[in-house]
């Protein structure tokens, strides 16, 4: 294969990439979004069933999905704290 094919194939696929990879980024954040959100669901729902026993209960919805998803554990331990002493 003769360098000027070679060159020219390499610099296609530079140019393929950064033409479909530009709106790519954001569906990539969703998509991050949206399993940190699922990861926090399971968190809250891990804490319900250990917390039943001492009166914990933290209703699983959008917006405290995305607190223990985004924070994680830190995240949980607040809820949980804000349940117990604030509600």
């Amino acid at each position: 294969m003769e360098p000027v094919v070679f060159v020219a194939i390499i610099a296609g696929l530079i140019l393929l990439l950064l033409i479909v990879g530009a709106p790519l980024k954001p569906i990539r954040y969703v998509g991050q979004m949206v399993i940190k959100l699922v990861i926090g669901a399971v968190f809250l729902f891990f804490l319900n069933t250990l917390g039943n026993q001492v009166g914990i209960h933290v209703p699983i919805n959008f917006v405290t999905s995305a607190i223990a998803g985004v924070l994680g554990i830190p995240g949980v331990a607040a809820l949980a704290a804000i349940d117990y002493w604030v509600i």
